[in-house]
């Protein structure tokens, strides 16, 4: 339970204190359960003005494991009202925990009016949504593993080198860079906001900032520029 509360502990007071060095925002998307567990938490992230809270699942459920609508409805609103009373407005977006979802999730998303989705992996690029062929007015901004801290670095996996992971990191943002479309870094704050790692996060965001029109932005405002751009 400890090893648990070390991201909204020590992680998160690590990361935001870099984020405020570098006048960056970040988009962060938080079970809402941890969020009634770490009050504490929330003020941290909201002080600034600059970062988003978007949803994560009530408890990191497993909405496929579920495999009731009902009762994944039942959680996405308590989530959503959760968010809401900490944040002070509704969430707009979503994450999906693991980013798996069920049969029912998307429609589910559309049902709760949210602008954006942040769990599918089949593009590079930002995109509509899709439920039975018919767009479901919701943006994808998607993820993959290889852009996730989670898969390389303990306590998830025996990576030993965070330097390593970061390369890849900067690989895939300079290819990003060069087609200039969308870079959606996926970062733990139980994961990379340990000390001897926030080094490297550090390191890869001062050489994206180097690069000129370079946007830093939170991801409900890269959803809202594709809805405007794209309408």
């Amino acid at each position: 339970m400890s090893e648990g509360e070390y991201g909204a502990l020590s992680g998160i007071p690590r990361i935001l204190k870099f984020l405020d060095r570098e006048n960056l925002p970040a988009s962060f998307y938080v079970p809402a359960v941890s969020a009634l567990l770490h009050p504490q938490m929330m003020q941290e992230i909201n002080r600034s003005g600059r970062h988003e809270v978007a949803m994560h699942g009530w408890i990191h459920e497993d909405p496929m494991a579920l495999n009731d609508p009902e009762e994944e409805w039942r959680l996405i609103s308590q989530a959503m009202n959760t968010l809401e009373k900490f944040d002070g407005k509704r969430p707009t977006g979503n994450r999906n925990p693991s980013w798996t979802m069920s049969v029912h999730t998307m429609a589910l998303l559309k049902k709760a009016g949210l602008l954006y989705d942040s769990s599918l992996q089949a593009m590079d690029e930002p995109h509509d949504i899709l439920i039975d062929g018919q767009s479901a007015g919701i943006v994808e901004l998607p993820v993959n593993w290889i852009l996730d801290d989670a898969p390389f670095l303990p306590p998830y996996a025996s990576l030993p080198s965070p330097r390593l992971v970061m390369k890849t990191f900067k690989d895939d943002f300079d290819r990003a860079y060069r087609d200039g479309t969308l870079f959606m870094l996926t970062m733990h704050p139980h994961v990379s906001g340990q000390r001897s790692r926030m080094k490297y996060l550090e390191e890869l965001v001062v050489y994206m900032k180097s690069k000129p029109g370079v946007w830093f932005a939170t991801a409900d405002e890269i959803a809202r520029y594709v809805k405007q751009t794209h309408e």
